[in-house]
């Protein structure tokens, strides 16, 4: 759906969104990883310094953002869950402890998607509305999980470049899907570990492709999902990065800065019904706020 009417007349909705996983990003992936410190202070690291820096550019930036936290993280780093809702930037479910999910084993995502609503509701006083899946794993159950307990959008799925709506099995309107790609995620480029370990790229390298993609997005007149994790892009030289790369986005007129739950709603009133969307992966059939920049 290329030209999307987005409010204020803007030509593309940007979102700033970031996976606050702190040391469940290790945990989840292997639970032996407790009784290692030194890789567990990675995730440290985010909400220790990460998490402060991103909200400083930001608070600067005067930008909205989404931050996808497990419940976990909300109970045992709650008092920096509430500067960011302090900062009016939106809390996401991003599970409990950030478990890729296992297709032999379906009830953990029942269960991780039941611990994480009930951590952000008790700590932090909201629903959630938006999920991400840790990992980007997920099952064919998931959409209509969401849709049953009231979600507004899902941001897991790779399989287009603009916002669509999901279509359960018989026929009932689901969420709204807010698509990224690995290309858009810091992790891909800069994340590492002894026992997770991949060469790392330059930052240069990084901003190109983040460029070259946002450019492309900008030409169709769409969406653009930029997926970042404070324990990596929190670091000083690519909070330097990300600056840069803000100021690039910004030399081009009517660029509509959002929340993922803004985009989600926008998106809502200019469609219809499900099928003004694209066509649905076939496993998955069984208020609108921001800030427009201008030149």
């Amino acid at each position: 759906m290329p030209n999307i009417p987005w409010p204020n007349g803007a030509k593309i909705a940007v979102n700033l969104t970031f996976d606050f996983d702190a040391e469940t990003l290790w945990l989840g992936r292997d639970p032996t990883n407790v009784d290692r410190p030194g890789t567990l202070s990675q995730g440290t690291y985010g909400a220790k310094v990460g998490v402060p820096k991103i909200l400083e550019l930001l608070a600067d930036e005067r930008l909205p953002a989404t931050f996808f936290v497990p419940g976990w993280v909300v109970e045992n780093r709650t008092h920096i869950v509430e500067k960011i809702v302090k900062a009016d930037h939106e809390i996401g479910h991003h599970g409990y402890l950030h478990k890729s999910i296992d297709p032999n084993g379906l009830e953990m995502e029942l269960e991780e998607l039941e611990k994480g609503t009930e951590s952000i509701k008790r700590v932090v006083g909201v629903a959630p509305v938006g999920y991400r899946a840790p990992s980007g794993e997920t099952s064919a159950n998931l959409i209509r999980l969401l849709t049953e307990r009231g979600f507004i959008y899902d941001s897991t799925m790779l399989d287009d470049v603009e916002p669509y709506r999901h279509v359960l099995e018989d026929g009932t309107p689901g969420v709204v899907e807010l698509p990224w790609h690995w290309s858009m995620d810091d992790a891909q480029y800069l994340l590492t570990s002894i026992k997770f370990h991949r060469p790392m790229a330059t930052n240069g390298h990084v901003l190109s492709i983040w460029k070259a993609e946002f450019d492309e997005a900008y030409l169709s007149g769409g969406y653009f999902d930029l997926v970042m994790h404070p324990q990596v892009t929190g670091r000083p030289s690519r909070i330097r990065m990300l600056r840069e790369f803000i100021t690039y986005i910004r030399k081009h007129d009517n660029v509509w800065f959002a929340r993922s739950r803004d985009v989600a709603t926008a998106w809502l009133k200019v469609t219809n019904t499900p099928s003004d969307g694209p066509i649905v992966s076939p496993f998955l059939r069984r208020n609108a706020e921001g800030i427009i920049s201008q030149r």
